[in-house]
């Protein structure tokens, strides 16, 4: 009984010894198998540097990271060819600034490797020249901006010599201040201005002769026929071209003539008088008095009123098949920072350039408190607005040399513009700040000449 008890714990024991040595000694553990790492939109983007990042892999030991200046990953950066890492971060430094980088990785277990992560881009960020200028890096186009006669001294005096190119006035050329009554004419505040430009070597861009919201009173109940209405406007169109012939460039002439919405002409006071055709009639005015000053059609919402954008290329062609003088359209670019999209700017400008006219970005200012959510500029809208400046210039540098004539901020800085009163709110539009600092909207505007 003890014997047989005996022998079959002897044979167990047998069974259980080659049982185990069969699974340890007589093969292999199966092969690891790792997933490929998810690797992250860089962070911390500098002039210089970046922070890539990536996901944590089950069973992972390390990471393989490389980093290039190639898609392709044919070459990497020294030390960035299958660098070892057991963290889930590195940060790129020594990089240079406004370069594409490239960057994947592998996880590792072993002998075991995974396959290629995703492949990041990232762009290191755009450090400017401090002696660079707008109208330095735009050597292709003037940079205007709207001023006032009595601000043309110290810090505004200051900053338009040094950054701007070209000068507007932001109403001190119009109807109602130049042409005040009947037989009245005050040329004080546009001699002014016009003489500035002269005297610093800057562009002077008329704006402008022709707007129902600057036509004065005597205009508007003006009480002689339709014929005396016509000759009086030619008259006094001739005067102010004559009197600045050789001295500004350019005029917008008729400024914002079409409605909203159904791109009909507005039915003001000089359409009534002078019929559907006033606007040309202006334009002949005009050429009449100066046979080589630029004549330009300006108005608003032209990149997202398809209808009145519609509508002027339709008055642009009608002149242009009438022999009728006019040399650029004017987009007056009041725009948000979070719109319109850049295709949108892009597809309209090449209706202008179609044409073979002259471009002018006219009254630029980019709102970041359209929805009036903030009481302060905060870091992250004033990087948005950044952007949509960038691409605002990215668009209108792009466009063909010949075609480029002047990109004009409305304003200079944050605290006087036009749009405080206007909407009646906070917000932060321009290039500078109300102590006249550069904001990022102004390097965006250098970056986008890159």
């Amino acid at each position: 009984m003890n014997n047989s008890r005996l022998r079959y714990l002897s044979i167990l024991l047998g069974v259980l010894i080659f049982a185990t040595s069969c699974s340890s000694g007589g093969g292999s553990e199966p092969e690891i198998e790792l997933g490929a790492p998810i690797a992250n939109q860089a962070a911390n983007v500098t002039s210089s540097s970046f922070k890539a990042s990536w996901s944590r892999v089950y069973r992972a030991d390390s990471y393989l990271l490389d980093v290039s200046e190639d898609s392709g990953f044919a070459s990497s950066l020294t030390g960035y060819n299958e660098k070892s890492l057991i963290a889930l971060n590195e940060e790129i430094t020594n990089l240079e600034s406004k370069k594409v980088y490239y960057y994947r990785l592998r996880a590792v277990n072993g002998t075991v490797v995974s396959s290629y992560s995703n492949t990041v881009e990232v762009t290191t960020t755009f450090v400017p020249d401090p002696n660079l200028s707008l109208k330095k890096a735009a050597d292709t186009f003037l940079v205007g901006v709207s001023v006032q006669s009595g601000k043309l001294n110290g810090q505004y005096d200051e900053i338009y010599r040094r950054e701007f190119s070209s000068i507007t006035a932001e109403w001190e050329m119009k109807m109602n201040v130049m042409h005040p009554s009947a037989g009245t004419y005050d040329f004080g505040p546009a001699d002014a201005i016009v003489k500035y430009g002269e005297d610093n070597g800057i562009n002077v861009h008329g704006h402008s002769l022709i707007w129902h919201n600057s036509t004065p009173d005597w205009v508007k109940n003006f009480a002689g026929t339709d014929q005396e209405f016509e000759d009086m406007i030619e008259d006094y169109i001739t005067t102010v071209v004559t009197r600045y012939k050789g001295k500004v460039t350019s005029w917008d002439v008729v400024n914002e003539g079409l409605e909203d919405g159904s791109g009909n002409l507005r039915n003001t006071i000089y359409r009534q008088k002078m019929g559907d055709d006033y606007i040309a009639k202006c334009y002949q005015f005009v050429r009449a008095a100066d046979a080589d000053v630029l004549i330009f059609y300006n108005d608003y919402n032209m990149i997202t009123d398809q209808t009145k954008q519609d509508a002027v290329f339709t008055m642009v062609d009608d002149f242009i098949a009438r022999g009728i003088p006019i040399d650029g359209v004017g987009f007056q670019m009041h725009i948000s920072h979070d719109y319109p999209a850049k295709a949108d700017i892009q597809k309209a400008t090449d209706r202008i350039v179609e044409r073979d006219l002259l471009v002018h970005f006219s009254e630029l200012d980019v709102r970041a408190n359209p929805n009036k959510d903030l009481t302060s500029l905060s870091p992250e809208r004033s990087l948005s607005q950044k952007a949509k400046v960038k691409e605002v210039v990215q668009v209108f540098n792009g466009i063909p040399n010949g075609n480029k004539y002047a990109l004009t901020v409305w304003g200079l800085k944050d605290s006087e513009t036009w749009l405080l009163d206007f909407y009646g709110h906070v917000d932060w539009p321009l290039l500078f700040d109300g102590n006249y600092n550069k904001k990022d909207a102004y390097y965006g505007f250098l970056e986008g000449l890159q």
